[in-house]
């Protein structure tokens, strides 16, 4: 057996995998964001703990034989969160996470201080990633940034907590804007900007090699066998990716989760920072991908759905997907900048909008504005990334957003490809964190790295992507349109 450990902004998950594909169990256990001021986002990595202690409690509870068998464990999670530690290996501050748009300053201190640093890192400076938020650290808490003696990501803090060791892996690291992406080594010249040195990192693997072994009065307590290994792992995107079986060139997924992102893997790498696409290691050694992402997709709806009044998510999508095509035609255009924007845009300060709200609008029509406002984010990301012209090639449809009929139908349509979604595609990262335990285990990539029994296929409807088309337009005009008052 193999245990994945998905470490996400909203909760976390544990799967249980053997080597014949089949899941055994999984499950869930919350967790909960702070947000102290505007623009601000941090969890303490205590309440991480307390939640994979809770999630292991339900999982040994419900599949007891199969948890006594595990042999290995991967680990996901949530990218570019800033975990600093002191001497002792102590929690300094709570977690500054990958949505906290704060650090906006510092990002274009970074480039000033490093002006190649776009070519080092296969990326813009944004307030999402851990380089910027250490530079604000140092500047808005001096007490604490004297003592920091490591630097980790969320699911390396877990790590830590399991292994004792220190190690992060090339998916995850590229997010820090510390990694040298193209060489899948730490860069001292970017450390060095933010008055770091190598010391403060934690020791690279790939996310397919061991990191380390499970710490043995853990595996005591725990009920698991002696020298249980923990593999490198991969961030949430990546470790989803080797879920679905993204693992050679030109495969990739579409995830409707808190974000949203359009993933696709490639053997080279391929930086594009001009339009904010992410361009990172992959999970798998020698390969890379490039990423776009919108920080704001199935959390829209979810905010929509509260906002309204409706009794859930899944009836308020049922709801949507009644209305005709006449209705769909007049609802109004939603821009889905809740949490800012990353691509194209990396505008942390970029806010919501219903554009065209008239009284005769409805819960549904707002629900349906939410979907297709989120769809046009993911067509802004596939264009960033030169991808705008139809494709034949279907990508996998991952998230939890991703159990919507409805909205799996409008993104086919407006993406313009073919999209197959899986039973199994809400737990992709865990997957994706099995199977590179697997892997580090001694597994082969064609066993390991199967597709995902296709579910439901989605393709693109005519009638409905011209429909997408024209009001894409109209979406395309109100950023700029917008901007200034923002």
């Amino acid at each position: 057996m193999y245990l994945g450990i998905d470490l996400g902004t909203s909760g976390l998950k544990l799967l249980l995998s053997d080597k014949q594909h089949h899941v055994h169990a999984s499950v869930d256990a919350p967790i909960t964001l702070q947000r102290p001021h505007a623009l601000w986002s941090e969890q303490h990595p205590a309440e991480w703990w307390q939640a994979l202690e809770s999630a292991v409690a339900k999982l040994r509870a419900a599949a007891p034989q199969a948890w006594s068998q595990v042999r290995a464990i991967g680990l996901s999670g949530q990218m570019h969160g800033a975990v600093v530690l002191g001497a002792q290996s102590e929690v300094l501050r709570p977690a500054i996470l990958w949505n906290d748009g704060r650090s906006g300053a510092q990002c274009e201190e970074l480039e000033r201080l490093v002006s190649d640093s776009r070519q080092i890192t296969g990326n813009l400076a944004m307030p999402g990633f851990t380089a910027p938020k250490l530079l604000w650290i140092k500047e808005h808490e001096p007490h604490i940034f004297k003592g920091i003696d490591k630097v980790l990501l969320p699911k390396d803090w877990l790590r830590l907590q399991l292994t004792g060791e220190c190690v992060s892996e090339m998916s995850d690291a590229s997010g820090t804007l510390w990694l040298d992406v193209g060489q899948r080594c730490w860069s001292e010249r970017m450390l060095a900007a933010c008055d770091l040195t190598l010391a403060h990192m934690p020791r690279l693997v790939e996310g397919s090699q061991p990191s380390g072994n499970l710490l043995p009065a853990l595996a005591k307590a725990w009920g698991l066998p002696d020298n249980v290994m923990v593999a490198g792992g991969g961030g949430d995107n990546a470790a989803s990716a080797v879920g679905v079986g993204a693992a050679r060139p030109g495969q990739g997924f579409v995830s409707l989760g808190t974000s949203g992102v359009v993933f696709l893997v490639s053997d080279v790498y391929k930086p594009a920072p001009e339009l904010a696409v992410h361009a990172f290691a992959h999970a798998l050694p020698k390969r890379w991908h490039q990423m776009s992402v919108m920080l704001s997709a199935a959390s829209a709806f979810g905010w929509v759905t509260q906002i309204t009044g409706s009794t859930d998510e899944s009836e308020l999508s049922a709801r949507v997907a009644a209305l005709s095509p006449d209705r769909r035609a007049a609802a109004p255009v939603f821009l889905p900048y809740l949490s800012g924007e990353r691509t194209p845009y990396n505008n942390p300060d970029a806010s919501g909008a219903f554009i065209g709200l008239r009284s005769e609008h409805t819960a549904a029509d707002l629900g349906y504005a939410v979907m297709e406002g989120v769809t046009f984010g993911l067509m802004d990301g596939l264009r960033a990334m030169g991808q705008s012209e139809l494709s034949s090639v279907p990508l996998a449809l991952v998230g939890g957003g991703a159990r919507s009929d409805v909205w799996a139908q409008l993104l086919s349509s407006g993406l313009g490809c073919p999209l197959e979604r899986s039973d199994t595609a809400h737990a992709a990262a865990a997957l994706g964190a099995a199977r590179l335990a697997w892997l580090a285990d001694g597994g082969s990539e064609d066993e390991v790295c199967q597709p995902l029994p296709v579910a439901q296929a989605f393709a693109p409807d005519a009638a409905q992507r011209e429909l997408l088309t024209r009001r894409y337009t109209r979406f395309r005009a109100l950023y700029p349109a917008l901007k200034t008052l923002f």
